[in-house]
């Protein structure tokens, strides 16, 4: 046999640099609503049945999945050289993407309990916002990091203050984050113009693991001259815009009354998104609203905190009317200081829980369908379903896996309801972000906690001080 010396050479498979052996995957699946024309269209809108494929291995190349195949087909070429993690009957599922939160609100966890919302605002988390430094956000972020990973929290969708603080603390945790500087018109052009530039400088940063947003906070805090100024600069960066809007419906009647539009309308007008645009919350989303959504579905996510909205007594997110129309909606956590927790596993079980009771129908949100919600659909709400949210050859190899042993999860008719109605942030054992492993057997490589709560601790009387009467804002939606 002659070789043609003028072929072009075929580079080898390159050696894998992790191999995970014998877990149960979590299978992307979706039913393609185009294989299925007699549907009505909220069938047709729903996934199909979460898939699960026992005894597999993953291959990862650097930061990049390379292959899953059968761990019984695995060859010693195939591990070469790689570190293996041995995780029989471990359950493996996408990292979880937090698509809303405010992470370095952990330090006003328990803070403002059982008030209506104008006064959690007003009365006790705006004016404890005053008090707070760059350590302070450093700190806390660093905790909500913390948390978050322990819980299989491997992206968050952060909305805050200090920016930079909390990019820090996403790079020194290992963590991945798509980060916008907060800002109200009450800043005058400062606030956007800190936004804008946080933005243009931190996108791609960590690696490539922080990506960036602009940050308008509301459309009740933030002007019409602002918001079609932020998109035409988000534009211009080539970034999205992560704004809360339709918050609750009192926040859509109010908006109606008082100018004749929606706050997804106002976001039309001003160009916002067009430009894209993560909206958080969005409960008081109806169903006009579509009109001016649905043109925009390819950039456009809806971030469900459904936690929150019943402590808050709110509506929940409209998400069968979002799905009818094609709109991504992912799930999310808030802050600590309305949530109390960063536990996706929560959010998602609240808002499969509150689906079927608002809609008083117990075949709605199924728990495969929630899954979708919080992997797919959670990446596609902030524009990375192309790399994000799935276990696929290709995807970036951010991992989580799940020890089922437990008392609470056994014995296992149903792993799809287990992984939605059962599970704990607890029984997540390992959190690979990036290729590299950050939890190892339910511990943080890297973070040392005991330091951090303590110094936490010792500065909270400090931040929670409200005497000064002083706040960043006023809450008149």
């Amino acid at each position: 046999m002659t070789t043609d010396p003028s072929a072009p050479a075929v580079d080898p498979a390159p050696a894998v640099d992790l191999v995970i052996r014998r877990v149960t995957v979590l299978a992307p699946t979706r039913r393609p609503v185009a294989a299925y024309p007699d549907l009505a269209p909220d069938d047709a809108a729903r996934p199909g049945p979460a898939t699960f494929l026992a005894d597999q291995a993953i291959g990862v190349v650097g930061s990049v999945i390379a292959w899953i195949r059968p761990d019984a087909d695995l060859t010693a070429a195939d591990l070469g050289a790689a570190r293996v993690v041995d995780a029989p009957g471990r359950v493996a599922v996408p990292g979880l993407i937090n698509t809303h939160s405010h992470s370095s609100m952990t330090y006003f966890r328990g803070s403002a309990e059982d008030v209506p919302t104008a006064s959690w605002f007003n009365d006790h988390i705006w004016p404890m916002e005053v008090n707070l430094t760059d350590r302070d956000v450093l700190l806390g972020a660093r905790l909500a990091v913390a948390e978050m990973l322990l819980g299989g929290v491997t992206t968050v969708a952060d909305h805050y203050f200090s920016m930079t603080q909390i990019a820090r603390a996403v790079d020194e945790g290992g963590m991945r984050a798509v980060l916008a500087e907060t800002y109200f018109s009450s800043q005058g052009a400062e606030g956007l113009e800190r936004s804008a530039a946080f933005a243009a400088e931190h996108d791609g940063a960590a690696g490539g693991r922080i990506t960036t947003m602009l940050g308008p906070h509301a459309v009740y805090t933030v002007d019409d001259a602002d918001l079609v100024r932020t998109a035409e600069l988000a534009r211009s960066i080539g970034v999205r815009s992560h704004v809360h809007a339709a918050e609750t419906m009192h926040q859509t009647e109010s908006s109606l009354a008082r100018r004749g539009a929606t706050p997804i309308q106002v976001l039309h007008d001003t160009g916002m998104l067009e430009a894209g645009a993560l909206i958080a919350h969005g409960t008081g989303i109806v169903e006009s609203d579509l009109a001016w959504l649905t043109p925009y579905a390819d950039r456009v996510g809806v971030a469900c905190c459904a936690k929150v909205y019943q402590k808050h007594t709110h509506t929940s997110t409209p998400i069968r009317l979002l799905h009818d129309a094609g709109i991504a909606v992912g799930i999310g956590t808030d802050g600590c200081a309305s949530n109390n927790t960063l536990d996706m596993f929560e959010s998602v079980r609240a808002t499969a829980l509150v689906q079927k009771a608002a809609s008083r129908d117990a075949t709605w949100l199924t728990s495969s369908h929630a899954l979708d919600l919080l992997t797919r659909q959670s990446a596609q709400a902030i524009g990375r379903e192309h790399d994000l949210g799935a276990l696929a050859p290709g995807y970036t190899a951010d991992i989580v896996l799940i020890d089922p042993w437990k008392p609470h999860l056994q014995p296992m008719n149903d792993l799809a309801a287990a992984l939605v109605l059962s599970i704990r942030a607890s029984d997540v054992e390992t959190v690979i972000v990036d290729g590299r492993i950050v939890v190892d057997g339910g511990r943080l490589v890297d973070t040392d906690l005991d330091a951090l709560m303590t110094e936490m601790n010792a500065r909270l009387p400090g931040l929670t001080d409200r005497s000064h009467g002083s706040t960043i804002q006023t809450y008149a939606p």
